[in-house]
């Protein structure tokens, strides 16, 4: 990919395009390569994005991956009106026909966040609203952003993740953990058996870019005495075609 020589403005954007579409982090020579930007004016502009909080370095110092700033910029167009509505749309659907409720979550760092949900109104449930921050390693959605990214970049998290113990089901050590995210890789669905809170299951399935990265996770959760796991299970059809929804709008 060639750009004008005299757009700095079009490099950066070039330049952020490249950090978000690299799932697992991209070095500043492999973005000067691919966009045939020199060596000084690669680095040039990439300390200055890195300054501004738009991208910043993993743990390694070479590989850039989207900053904080870039993130906040991500949560507003999604919450824009003419996204938010059309997601939760979707979300009101699939709820209204797995008579559960239906949450849409993204990773940031070690976390889950709940972006927007969809609540049943059983009167048996948990009430997390969005902007709430759930732990990786327990929840349906944490152990699928965990299983579809690259391998280096999951080891290097589960490193550095608190393994704590929520219920006696909670994977505690990452060899427990590995075993898990083998399943879910494979599968492409995520569950939880009662791993965050007792008596609550759950199941996950992602939602992609137009680059085949996970851009978020689709999940229904509900009590385990009203939805067996084996139950909940049964509604990842009705998840596959509303992720298929999802993915539709975040492509317009």
């Amino acid at each position: 990919m060639s750009l004008p020589t005299n757009s700095t403005l079009l490099r950066a954007i070039a330049i952020m395009e490249e950090v978000v579409r690299a799932q697992d982090g991209v070095t500043a020579a492999e973005i000067g390569k691919r966009l045939d930007i020199p060596k000084p004016t690669a680095h040039r502009l990439l300390n200055q994005l890195e300054q501004e909080g738009l991208i910043k370095r993993e743990l390694d110092g070479r590989h850039l991956v989207p900053g904080q700033r870039m993130k906040q910029l991500a949560f507003g167009i999604l919450a824009s009106p003419s996204v938010s509505a059309a997601l939760r749309a979707v979300l009101q659907r699939l709820s209204e026909q797995v008579g559960e409720t239906c949450n849409l979550s993204v990773r940031s760092e070690h976390e889950v966040i709940y972006f927007d949900r969809v609540e049943t109104n059983w009167p048996v449930r948990v009430q997390l609203a969005p902007g709430s921050r759930l732990p990786l390693h327990c929840t349906a959605s944490g152990k699928l952003f965990l299983a579809l990214m690259p391998h280096d970049q999951r080891r290097t998290l589960m490193a550095s993740l608190d393994l704590k113990p929520h219920t006696p089901h909670t994977a505690t050590t990452i060899e427990q953990l590995e075993e898990r995210l083998k399943h879910i890789e494979r599968e492409r669905i995520s569950t939880d058996d009662e791993e965050f809170i007792e008596g609550m299951v759950a199941v996950a399935v992602p939602v992609y870019d137009g680059t085949n990265n996970v851009l978020a996770s689709l999940a229904i959760h509900a009590p385990s005495m009203r939805q067996p796991m084996e139950r909940l299970l049964e509604q990842v059809p009705l998840m596959r075609k509303a992720t298929r929804e999802l993915e539709s709008i975040l492509e317009e």
